[in-house]
């Protein structure tokens, strides 16, 4: 049984309830457990992550980056996304389900379990690539 920590930005609530639903049920349907951490925002799950590399087997990533006004948005898509490529690069199995959509619109198809559960699908891909660490391990 493997020990997974959920780590989600959570700066749109009802969209990260939504994310988190599906991720929960994934990993608790393939039999692990699963502890969740907050953190301020998308920037600082790899950090947190990398944080907390020694006490958990696997990692999923969540938040929502939503498309703003200012370059703020291609920064903290491009930066997240690559903290995290940064950390699966050294060998931790991570899901990255950090959204990036240009409006809520998107971000709800893509965070409702009952649609594109990305939630569920970040959570998927950290398993997915656990088992290939033991594999290759």
């Amino acid at each position: 049984m493997a020990r997974v920590l959920i780590v989600e930005a959570r700066f749109y609530t009802h969209l990260n309830d939504l994310l988190l639903e599906g991720a929960r049920a994934a990993i608790e349907a393939a039999g692990h457990t699963h502890e969740t951490v907050t953190v301020p925002g998308a920037l600082e799950v790899p950090g947190t992550i990398a944080l907390a590399a020694e006490r958990y087997d696997a990692f999923v990533g969540l938040g929502v980056v939503i498309r703003g006004e200012t370059y703020h948005f291609e920064i903290v898509a491009g930066e997240s996304a690559r903290g995290i490529m940064a950390l699966t690069m050294d060998g931790l199995a991570i899901g990255n389900g950090i959204l990036t959509v240009e409006n809520e619109e998107q971000a709800l198809v893509r965070a409702r379990p009952d649609q594109k559960d990305k939630g569920g699908e970040a959570a998927k891909a950290a398993l997915a690539m656990l088992d290939l660490k033991s594999r290759f391990g």
